[in-house]
């Protein structure tokens, strides 16, 4: 099986049981080894006090899209911590997409770059995760001999 199959194959496997990000409005985007993308457009219920998009939803994009690239190795891995910084405000009607990619990987622990960007290309917010793979897989693999 090609890297990029497995890519798609687990990415597939999560997002049947993703009820959160399809709840919020998300919308899987490509994924490759290392990397994925999701994207979501800011509704009202995303707008907080100040009629911007809600923080809390800006990073649960980029973390969705993180959760996607550290698991496209068909390896079960889970976000150990993440740190993000807000650049810009996402308004209502505001088309999300955030772009993760690895910076390094070794043993169980990964680092993974998120950037989640406007539909005009304005920079809204950075994020660094940190990730940790546990037991277990998406799908069942065919040995090949």
């Amino acid at each position: 099986m090609s890297p990029e199959d497995r890519a798609r194959y687990s990415a597939n496997a999560m997002w049947e049981n993703d009820t959160a990000s399809a709840w919020l409005g998300m919308e899987r985007g490509p994924v490759g080894p290392g990397w994925a993308e999701m994207s979501m457009t800011v509704r009202p219920n995303h707008l907080q006090g100040h009629r911007i998009c809600h923080g809390g939803f800006i990073f649960t994009l980029a973390d969705s899209a993180f959760a996607f690239a550290c698991n496209s190795y068909n390896q079960r891995t889970v976000a150990h911590q993440n740190a993000i910084t807000f650049i810009a405000p996402a308004l209502l009607g505001d088309v999300l997409v955030a772009r993760a990619e690895e910076v390094a990987q070794a043993g169980r622990s990964g680092v993974y770059d998120i950037t989640v960007t406007k539909q005009d290309g304005t920079l809204v917010a950075v994020m660094r995760g940190n990730s940790r793979t546990v037991k277990g897989s998406h799908f069942e693999e065919e040995e090949t001999p």
